[in-house]
């Protein structure tokens, strides 16, 4: 784990650089939409290192994801199928490249939508599930805008505030418990990506 801990260290130094917010923004934009690695780590390791711009970083953070996740909409709204209705290239690359993002999965997830398409989107946005194939899904599917925004601000915000309270609210401690057990911690992210990956490929 020392490529992680070499990865946070890192990541702490930036609280002070010009280049943090842009970083950001950018890790949270696209995130939301294909890249594999959450904004959460970084997110917390600027925290901690400026306690007193805490809350700006969490709204940089859920703008960011939010613009990410209506990115992600667009391409499921736009670019996802050809005009005969079939999987375009980019539909295509998605289920090649992105792990567990498959065509199984793509039409369990439009079942999902049918009853409860507001609370599978807050869901996908606020737990560890990967929130992207729920952003491209819900435009591939025609997901009223409006719901999908909606769902998907108060799913980014009640993460990503609620982390930046607790770690505002307990910052020495929490960084001091990062520092000590750094290595059990990694363990413990790698594990719930993990289980996150067993939720949307068995539950969905």
């Amino acid at each position: 784990m020392s490529w992680l801990r070499r990865l946070y260290d890192w990541a702490l130094s930036w609280a002070n650089s010009p280049y943090a917010v842009p970083a950001l923004f950018t890790v949270s934009f696209v995130e939301s939409s294909f890249f594999p690695i959450p904004a959460d780590p970084l997110l917390i390791a600027l925290v901690l290192g400026l306690r007193q711009r805490a809350f700006y970083y969490a709204f940089i953070c859920t703008a960011g994801s939010v613009l990410g996740g209506i990115f992600g909409y667009f391409v499921g709204s736009f670019l996802w199928w050809t005009e005969a209705m079939e999987f375009s290239s980019i539909a295509t690359f998605f289920f090649t490249y992105m792990p567990g993002f498959t065509e199984e999965l793509f039409y369990n997830i439009q079942t999902q939508y049918e009853s409860y398409n507001f609370v599978v989107i807050f869901t996908a946005a606020f737990t560890p599930i990967p929130y992207k194939v729920f952003s491209i899904s819900a435009g591939a599917f025609d997901i009223n805008f409006f719901t999908f925004v909606v769902a998907s601000i108060l799913g980014r915000g009640l993460r990503f505030y609620g982390i930046t309270i607790v770690l505002w609210y307990f910052g020495k401690p929490v960084k001091r418990i990062i520092d000590k057990y750094f290595d059990l911690l990694a363990i413990l992210l790698l594990l719930i990506s993990i289980i996150s990956y067993i939720i949307i490929v068995y539950i969905f």
